[in-house]
C-alpha cells in the first residue's frame, strides 16, 4: 500500500470520528453550546471559562476543522501523484465539495437553531439533509482510498442489472440512515423511562412526527438487512473473482451486528454510548455497500 492511500484511509478514519462525536453533541443536548454563532464560538474563537456542553461542542468544530484541512491535504496529494488512478483523484475532489457542504449544514444548524431542544419539524429536514451529505462525504473518501489502494475503477459498460440492484442499495440505506438520524434525534428530545412508556409514546396518534416516526425504524431496518444481504450475495454469484463474494459476506456480517445492537439500544433505552456504537456500525454499512458496488461494477460477469 503507497503512502498516499494510506493517508487516504486515514482520513476517512478522522472523519468517522468528528462523525461520531457531532452525534455525541446531539445526544448529550451540546449543539447550542457555543451560542447561534458560526465560525465564532459564542463570539471568540476560543471560549473563555467554557462550560460541559461548550466544551463538547467546541471540541467538535475544532475536529471538523482539523477534518477539512486533512480533506485539502488529500486533494492537493492527489493532484500531484501521476500514477493515482483517475477514479481516486476524481473521488478525492468530489470529498473535497461534499466536506464543504457538510461544514454548510453544520453551521446552517447552529445559525437556525436547530440544534439542543428545537423539536421543530424544519429540524427533522436539516437532520435528513445532513445525514445525506455525510454518508456522501464518507462514500467519497472511501472511494478515494480504495482506488488509491489498487481496486479498479467500474467498468464500461457496465451491467444493467447489477447496477440498477447497487442503486437500489444504496438508496435504501439511505433512506434507512435518515430514518435512524431522525429516530436517535427523536430518543433525545423525547426519552423513555421505560420500554412499555416508549411504545406508548410512539403508538400516541397526538405524539409528535418524530415519535410516531420512530416506531417504523426497527421494522425498516430489518427488512433492509435481510433484503441487502440476500441482493449482495445474489450479484456476487453472478461475478468473476473471489472480492466481491467476499465483501457480500462481510456486508452480511454487519449487518446481522447492526440489526442486533438496534435491539439492544432499543431494550435499553437508547443510552447514549450505544446510540454511538449503533451509528458506527452504521457508517460501517454504508461503507462496506460503497465498496460492494464498485467492486461489483469493475467485476467481470461469469460465463455461461
Amino acid at each position: 500500500m503507497t503512502r498516499f492511500a494510506r493517508y487516504a484511509w486515514t482520513v476517512l478514519g478522522i472523519n468517522l470520528f468528528v462523525i461520531l462525536w457531532g452525534a455525541f453533541v446531539r445526544a448529550s443536548v451540546s449543539g447550542a453550546g457555543c451560542g447561534a454563532h458560526w465560525p465564532l464560538c459564542n463570539g471568540v474563537v476560543i471560549p473563555q471559562a467554557p462550560k460541559l456542553a461548550t466544551i463538547i461542542e467546541f471540541t467538535h468544530r475544532a475536529s471538523s476543522g482539523v477534518a477539512l484541512l486533512a480533506v485539502v491535504v488529500l486533494v492537493i496529494w492527489a493532484q500531484r501523484v501521476p500514477a493515482l488512478p483517475r477514479a481516486a483523484k476524481n473521488a478525492a475532489i468530489a470529498s473535497l465539495a461534499f466536506i464543504c457542504s457538510e461544514a454548510a449544514v453544520g453551521a446552517g444548524l447552529v445559525l437556525f437553531k436547530m440544534v439542543a431542544r428545537n423539536e421543530s419539524i424544519a429540524r427533522g429536514w436539516w437532520i435528513s439533509a445532513h445525514l445525506t451529505n455525510t454518508f456522501l462525504l464518507l462514500a467519497a473518501l472511501a472511494l478515494t482510498a480504495w482506488y488509491s489502494s489498487g481496486a479498479p475503477a467500474p467498468r464500461r459498460p457496465v451491467s444493467r442489472p447489477v447496477f440498477a440492484a447497487c442503486i437500489a442499495m444504496l438508496a435504501a440505506a439511505l433512506l434507512l440512515g435518515v430514518s435512524g438520524a431522525i429516530t436517535a434525534l427523536g430518543d433525545t428530545l423525547f426519552p423513555a423511562v421505560s420500554l412499555r412508556d416508549g411504545m406508548t409514546q410512539d403508538l400516541n396518534n397526538s405524539a409528535h412526527l418524530f415519535l410516531r416516526l420512530r416506531v417504523w425504524h426497527p421494522v425498516f431496518a430489518v427488512l433492509f438487512a435481510v433484503s441487502a444481504a440476500a441482493t449482495a450475495r445474489a450479484i456476487a454469484s453472478r461475478l468473476e473473482g473471489d472480492l466481491s463474494a467476499t465483501l457480500a459476506s462481510a456486508v452480511a456480517a454487519i449487518l446481522a451486528v447492526q440489526v442486533a445492537v438496534g435491539a439492544a439500544n432499543l431494550l435499553l433505552l437508547a443510552p447514549v454510548w450505544l446510540q454511538i456504537v449503533h451509528l458506527l456500525i452504521a457508517d460501517a454499512v454504508w461503507i462496506g455497500l460503497v465498496l460492494f458496488s464498485a467492486t461489483a461494477l469493475s467485476s467481470e460477469r461469469r460465463r455461461g
